[in-house]
């Protein structure tokens, strides 16, 4: 008895009357967005697919069958990600620029090398280039003097430290000087920096600071 073989499903999904968006339409969305914004492979790909999810709930209000559009965003998918690959092959998606240009800028409104990894992870940076962007110097300043100057930053715009008005210290016989000192150490803690590089910000002269700070904006 022969071997009957099952022929391959070929079917086209049924027409809607709100057409799903072709793949011209899809790569002109991303070459819109990329005109505008800096993003990672990920983020485009999320750009575009929120596309898709956009027509298939209008096209369920419209009265399209909720299976028929189901289909039609199954295969929008591959779709989406051939264009975010041929956005990545043309140089216009680079997750290594993109994290080095974001690395800096949330140093700069003082970020901690914690916080950075944590939103790089975020945007879908692999941690092998999220590592390599923390660990590399950024002209004159180590990874290490980043940290300081970032939580300067946040010194600064907290009113802590050199920018106090009344600086806080570690005085074990002044109980109110010694709870303002743990109050700065707390919010600079929860930003994620560690605590020597804390103590170090909080002791540091203001004239000392501004210098920090003046290396930092050399940088930027």
């Amino acid at each position: 008895m022969g071997i009957v073989s099952t022929p391959m499903d070929t079917t086209v999904p049924p027409a809607l009357t709100c057409p799903p968006p072709q793949r011209p339409a899809l790569r002109e969305a991303a070459l819109a967005h990329l005109a505008r914004f800096g993003t990672t492979r990920q983020g485009l790909e999320q750009v575009l697919l929120r596309r898709v999810a956009r027509w298939a709930q209008k096209a369920q209000r419209a009265g399209d069958c909720a299976d028929a559009v189901a289909e039609h965003v199954a295969r929008l998918r591959p779709v989406v990600v051939d264009i975010v690959e041929d956005m990545v092959r043309l140089g216009a998606v680079d997750d290594a620029v993109f994290a080095r240009s974001r690395m800096r800028r949330l140093v700069r409104s003082g970020r901690s090398a914690r916080a950075v990894q944590a939103h790089l992870a975020a945007k879908g940076v692999a941690p092998t280039v999220r590592d390599a962007v923390l660990e590399a110097a950024v002209g004159t300043l180590t990874p290490a003097e980043q940290e300081v100057c970032a939580a300067l930053v946040l010194a600064r715009k907290r009113r802590l430290g050199p920018f106090a008005t009344d600086p806080a210290v570690p005085d074990a016989e002044e109980g109110s000087g010694m709870a303002r000192w743990n109050r700065a150490l707390g919010v600079l803690a929860r930003a994620g920096f560690a605590r020597d590089v804390a103590q170090q910000v909080l002791q540091m002269q203001p004239e000392d600071a501004e210098d920090w700070m003046d290396r930092l904006r050399a940088e930027s």
